[in-house]
């Protein structure tokens, strides 16, 4: 048998092509070199292993596909919930500044000295919610770690038995006061937790250092309740922490023109907390506030301080695309710029401004695919909560075919029929949503209009 020459057009029919050029041909893929190598070398051994060279082609292009689309990249949120743990939560895209530059990160110009990164967004974080000084971390559950670390570490912290909660991916509050060194001291009842409690607790435990107050972002108790509020709380001897969670800076939401929408009546907000005479609050950065992943520190100075000064406060700390984007965020919400801020544009965007624009998306299609929907605000937030709003309804689980598009649709699929909600789509994505629509195989029949049932909010 004569070996084939170099200018060979192809392999030999009995043998799968060599990885290097089975890489070289998936160029238009998009992907670097070694992980097309990857691809390559994986099919040629899958196709030896199942003695199927001329499949070696298909699957290697198949794999390299697969990696791209593993990648992070951006998608167009027709789920209707708007802080949606998957996808990220806030739709917060910061301008950073020009890439040719460096930042002022730890750097003071008018000493030429080294400064500190939490000077500047935690600085306008602290005036927007009217606290003395705040800190800035990488997510709220390290901002309360480092809270009970740096102010409680082999101390006691009163918790109401009914706000033990376990955020999303099994995190307890129990196991994050265990990791910081802080002694659990656990009072009254599931559902009921009298301000008496509390003080007995402080009064037979002199070693107490805190009251930690919890808010159950992602649940109700309802029926034979009871609670101390954080103004009885802070009535008391020790210091309280209030993980308000959400984010909600002000309770008057002065950055909306109409004021704050009826689904946030009872959220406990930053600005109100500490105004009822709670030391510290923590939150997160990445739900109603509207920003990046972050957990904010805000109260009062002198413990502030004590938390930057703890070991984990480095190891805890965000870098400067973070604080870049939480700076910029503080100031639309000092303009009072609400609009600028996406999450809230969203989320009070008039029903009949979402109807116009389905209506505007269906015209090419079939004006029977506009619905009543309803969005839910998502990311283990004001549980039970339903925003009126408008979308497109098809007949069918159509939610595969949606995703595979370019770029991807993510809906939802409720009694067998799939909904984008368009509370959760920018404006400028209209055409994308109906050319996903257009191109998809043409046995959806749509679906009469009916009041659509709320969407699966994700966890916290």
């Amino acid at each position: 048998m004569t070996r084939p020459s170099e200018s060979s057009p192809g392999p030999a029919p009995d043998r799968p092509p060599s990885v290097d050029r089975l890489a070289r041909s998936l160029a238009d893929i998009g992907l670097p070199h070694p992980l097309l190598v990857d691809a390559a070398r994986t099919a040629v051994a899958e196709a030896v292993a199942a003695d199927e060279p001329a499949s070696a082609l298909i699957r290697a292009r198949e794999l390299a596909e697969a990696t791209a689309r593993a990648l992070l990249s951006d998608v167009v949120n027709a789920t209707g919930v708007l802080l949606h743990t998957n996808l990220g939560r806030a739709p917060w895209s910061p301008s950073s500044g020009d890439d040719r530059r460096y930042t002022t990160l730890e750097f003071d110009l008018a000493s030429g000295s080294r400064g500190s990164r939490q000077d500047r967004a935690p600085a306008l974080l602290a005036r927007a919610c009217g606290a003395e000084a705040a800190m800035v971390v990488n997510n709220c559950a390290s901002a309360v770690l480092l809270v009970l670390a740096a102010l409680a570490a082999g101390r006691g912290v009163v918790v109401s038995r009914g706000e033990m909660v376990e955020i999303g991916g099994g995190f307890r509050i129990p196991n994050v006061m265990a990791q910081s060194g802080a002694r659990l001291v656990e009072v009254g009842t599931t559902n009921r937790t009298r301000i008496g409690d509390f003080s007995a607790a402080i009064a037979a435990d002199p070693d107490v250092a805190l009251t930690l107050s919890v808010h159950q972002s992602n649940y109700r108790i309802e029926g034979f309740t009871e609670s101390a509020s954080v103004a009885e709380l802070a009535a008391l001897d020790v210091p309280v922490v209030a993980d308000i969670g959400s984010g909600l800076l002000d309770a008057a939401c002065p950055w909306l023109a109409d004021g704050p929408p009826g689904w946030l009546a009872d959220e406990p907000a930053a600005r109100q907390t500490l105004e009822a005479g709670a030391a510290l609050v923590t939150f997160s950065g990445d739900k109603l506030l509207g920003g990046p992943q972050a957990g904010i520190i805000a109260g009062r100075a002198d413990l502030i301080a004590a938390c930057a000064a703890h070991p984990l406060a480095r190891a805890l700390r965000p870098g400067s695309l973070v604080l870049q984007s939480l700076q910029n965020l503080a100031l639309a919400y000092l303009t009072r710029d609400g609009w600028a801020i996406p999450f809230w544009r969203m989320a009070t965007e008039p029903v009949s401004d979402l109807r116009a624009r389905a209506g505007r998306i269906a015209a090419n299609l079939t004006p029977d695919l506009v619905a009543d929907t309803v969005a839910v605000p998502g990311g283990g937030t004001l549980p039970g909560v339903e925003i009126p709003s408008v979308g497109l309804v098809l007949a069918g689980d159509r939610v595969a075919e949606l995703r595979a598009g370019s770029p991807p649709v993510v809906a939802r699929v409720t009694d067998h029929s799939t909904v984008l909600d368009l509370r959760t789509v920018h404006p400028d994505d209209d055409d994308v949503i109906a050319a996903a629509l257009a191109g998809l195989t043409p046995d959806a029949a749509p679906v009469q209009a009916t009041a659509d049932r709320t969407p699966s909010s994700d966890r916290r």
